[in-house]
């Protein structure tokens, strides 16, 4: 029970990383028609999850947890991370979250061994993606690697479907049918991910890509990604 309640906690909308403030390009895509509705909507989030960010940050978080006594691992795996962002402003949604996850973790739970990992990271001049700092105080908490991957997906899921309530504009219902809608899709996706190995690491969705790299000349953006 404690561990479902620190799931839920660390990631609701009211825990302090700004995942309010980014769209994951979602915001270009609404722009230009590609999402228009709770359907499209749907579709889309589902793709990033089976596709692009949401496999390859399943497949982080679950590298990150099993890394956790690994010194060497775990730094060649920030590393890789952010090898993985397609776009400056990808990048930063991942990496400002993942530090902001980090510095809240540590500073309402504290533990020496986070402290020192931050201390490294400031050495080594990186931050950790938002996946593998989820993923490293899942592992110290002893929080079950597959609850924190389906949670850490749908948490993904809802912010976008949080964003696309304000961008459409769609309506709360229909973006809670829509969250409803993704359950399963969040459940699936971190269950192949765990049947998955890491080396068949990578994502497929040039055009939310795309949306990305474009959205970051966009002329009116009220996200940041």
């Amino acid at each position: 029970m404690n561990a479902l309640l620190r799931l839920m906690t660390w990631l609701s909308p009211s825990f302090p990383v700004g995942g309010f403030s980014y769209s994951h390009g979602l915001e270009r895509a609404v722009e230009q028609g590609l999402v228009s509705d709770r359907a499209s909507l749907t579709a889309w989030i589902d793709t990033i999850l089976h596709h692009g960010a949401g496999r390859s940050d399943a497949a982080l978080l679950l590298e990150a947890y099993a890394a956790l006594n690994d010194a060497s691992r775990l730094d060649k795996l920030v590393e890789l991370a952010d090898c993985l962002r397609p776009s400056a402003e990808l990048a930063l949604e991942s990496s400002a979250q993942g530090t902001a996850f980090l510095n809240t973790v540590a500073a309402v739970w504290p533990d020496p061994w986070l402290e020192d990992w931050k201390a490294r990271l400031r050495q080594q001049g990186r931050a950790p993606a938002y996946a593998v700092a989820v993923g490293v105080v899942a592992a110290r908490c002893d929080i079950a690697a597959p609850d924190a991957c389906a949670a850490f997906l749908h948490a993904f899921a809802a912010n976008l479907v949080s964003a696309a309530v304000r961008l459409v504009p769609l309506g709360q219902t229909d973006g809670m049918k829509a969250v409803a809608a993704l359950e399963p899709v969040a459940l699936d996706c971190a269950t192949a991910a765990l049947g998955r190995p890491f080396a068949d690491l990578g994502s497929a969705t040039p055009v939310v890509d795309w949306c990305s790299l474009t959205h970051e000349t966009q002329y009116t953006r009220l996200f940041r990604s």
